[in-house]
């Protein structure tokens, strides 16, 4: 059964469907999302699946996004009445699961919410009304009535600090929320046809999964002590059925490697104080771009022996101030501490303060690091207020900062590998001079290119090679808009050495720079010899750049009797 939204906002769907004994899907179809928080965009939209099962008593495994409140209750209400429903398994507190709690709470206030420990200190800031609440922690078991016993599985940090997983014996079902999921939305409940899920499904594992690799090996080894499953429902996209083998096996592959990285970096943060969370993300991401491997770790949730076990693993730390009162005050300080202790001079930091309203200063542990020797990464990040893009942006260009200062070494011994003589062959393909200039809201960046040719005549188009830890690489997304700058040959030099400075994290490129607007928003360099305004059409991944192929959409030169700058090499392993 699909149900249509009566909405301006097209394509929000709804689709009901019986996936085994007793448990109907319920999934919230939103076909044009574009992006999904601050971290990547989306190609094939998303879903938002919540699942009821029915034994004896009744149980509701997530609601959805508070976007589909009108026609997500209505469908609910068309399956069952409220008032029977017994339970409400939060498998985690992200509000595109549990934007709809408290509706639920107020049609029917007897339900008993079933959740982690944490879940339930988040949720007392989110719905602010009494509920009543069982708290669920490893190995936990409720029993629904006609062989529905569902059993619990602790999995912090995928990606949230409070998630859980829930098995039911019944049915072999095990609801997994983020974990093993994709934003792909289709009407195809399962994953019946996995060749055109593959890109979707290690794009999701990278951005959301991937920096806590640890921890996913942790939650599969603890999946290891469950019967056979015969179906994992995901929070979002196809529901897995046909492929759980090869899918789980997949996670297991991608995390041993990712935890076995010679370079890893910890970021430890607390959750749902101020921004902690979205900042740990935002420079987690940063420091993945650099193919540095990423742990982050609320302090809430953790323990002297691992804290102390990460900073021994790690070449990189990055620390989120801990608030100075209230009740998680004097863990998170102690294990600060023990973070201070376990650091030594071979290590790189980075610091910031969350926005908390009572942080402990940033700038006294600072001086306490740099006395013990350790190198700072980037200047301390405070945030005071809510964070806009730009904070996004400069939160990830810290962490590109201290990636790519981690693998410096690795770099230079890559650029040093080539065979001499393949080496100079390569560095004999020459290309044009480019600057490309992208803005995306309050966000902006550029840089200096030069691996861009023409991909297409009709529709016109282009492809430029963007390394995949540049900074504007945020910025060039399906859908993204930018203008590719065109150099003039002889007239080029002092664009070229303003673009290749080193920008400090959240720096103005275009400082000093005389600009004027695009028609899609982007600056274009008045001393440019001719620009493109662009769109993003598609990427494909490649080693260690995304090759980006754009259409164009305007085009003009200043100045029809000059030439593009060119860019001649000697060697083609670096440029």
């Amino acid at each position: 059964m699909v149900v249509l939204a009566d909405k301006i906002q097209k394509r929000l769907t709804m689709q009901v469907e019986e996936i085994a004994a007793d448990t109907t899907a319920i999934r919230s179809l939103d076909w044009d999302r574009d992006r999904f928080d601050i971290e990547f965009a989306l190609e094939n939209g998303t879903t938002y699946n919540s699942f009821l099962i029915r034994g004896e008593k009744i149980a509701l495994v997530d609601t959805s996004h508070a976007k589909f409140r009108q026609i997500y209750l209505d469908t609910l209400l068309g399956l069952i009445d409220p008032a029977e429903i017994d339970y409400l398994v939060v498998s985690h507190t992200e509000p595109d699961h549990s934007g709809l709690i408290k509706d639920l709470l107020q049609l029917n206030p007897n339900i008993i919410v079933v959740g982690a420990k944490v879940a339930m200190q988040f949720l007392d800031g989110l719905i602010h009304q009494p509920y009543k609440q069982m708290m669920v922690k490893n190995g936990d078991r409720l029993d629904l009535g006609k062989g529905h016993e569902l059993e619990f599985v602790s999995a912090p940090n995928l990606h949230w600090p409070d998630t859980i997983l829930t098995y039911d014996h019944q049915t072999q079902t095990l609801f997994t929320c983020d974990v093993f999921g994709m934003h792909y939305c289709d009407d195809r409940t399962f994953d019946d046809d996995l060749a055109i899920l593959d890109a979707d499904y290690k794009t999701y594992y990278d951005c959301l999964m991937g920096p806590n690799a640890r921890s996913v090996l942790a939650a599969i080894k603890r999946m290891g002590d469950l019967p056979a499953i015969a179906t994992i429902a995901t929070g979002h996209g196809p529901l897995l059925k046909y492929n759980i083998t090869e899918l789980v096996g997949r996670y297991r592959d991608w995390s041993q490697t990712q935890a076995k990285a010679t370079t890893t970096a910890v970021i430890f943060y607390i959750g749902e104080y101020g921004y902690g969370d979205l900042i740990a993300n935002s420079i987690g991401q940063g420091i993945s771009k650099t193919g540095v491997g990423v742990e982050l770790i609320d302090l809430r949730e953790s323990d002297p022996h691992e804290v102390r076990e990460l900073v021994d693993i790690a070449t990189g730390v990055v620390i989120g101030m801990p608030p100075q009162s209230g009740a998680d005050a004097t863990q998170t300080q102690a294990l600060v501490s023990t973070i201070l202790a376990a650091v030594n001079a071979k290590q790189t930091f980075g610091l910031f303060e969350s926005g908390g309203g009572d942080d402990e200063s940033v700038y006294l542990l600072r001086n306490k690091l740099r006395e013990v020797g350790v190198r700072e990464a980037f200047e301390p990040i405070r945030v005071e207020t809510s964070p806009s893009e730009n904070t996004y942006q400069l939160c990830e260009e810290a962490g590109t900062d201290l990636g790519q200062w981690l693998t410096r070494d690795r770099s230079i011994k890559q650029m040093k590998s080539l065979d001499n003589d393949l080496d100079k062959a390569l560095g004999r393909i020459s290309g044009g001079l480019y600057i490309i200039t992208a803005k995306r809201g309050e966000a902006t960046s550029a840089m200096l290119a030069s691996w861009v040719a023409q991909a297409s005549v009709e529709p016109p188009g282009i492809s430029i090679a963007v390394a995949k830890d540049r900074a504007i690489e945020s910025l060039m997304h399906v859908g993204d808009r930018f203008v590719l700058n065109i150099l003039e040959e002889g007239n080029y030099q002092p664009l070229m050495k303003h673009f290749l400075k080193r920008f400090p994290p959240g720096a103005d490129r275009f400082a000093n720079i005389k600009v004027y607007p695009a028609s899609n928003g982007c600056p274009i360099l008045a001393d440019s010899l001719a620009y493109l305004e662009c769109e993003v059409v598609s990427r494909m991944e490649g080693d260690d750049h995304w090759i980006v192929y754009s259409t164009v959409d305007i085009g003009r030169v200043a100045k029809t009797d000059s030439l593009t700058a060119v860019h001649h090499r000697k060697v083609g392993n670096h440029y």
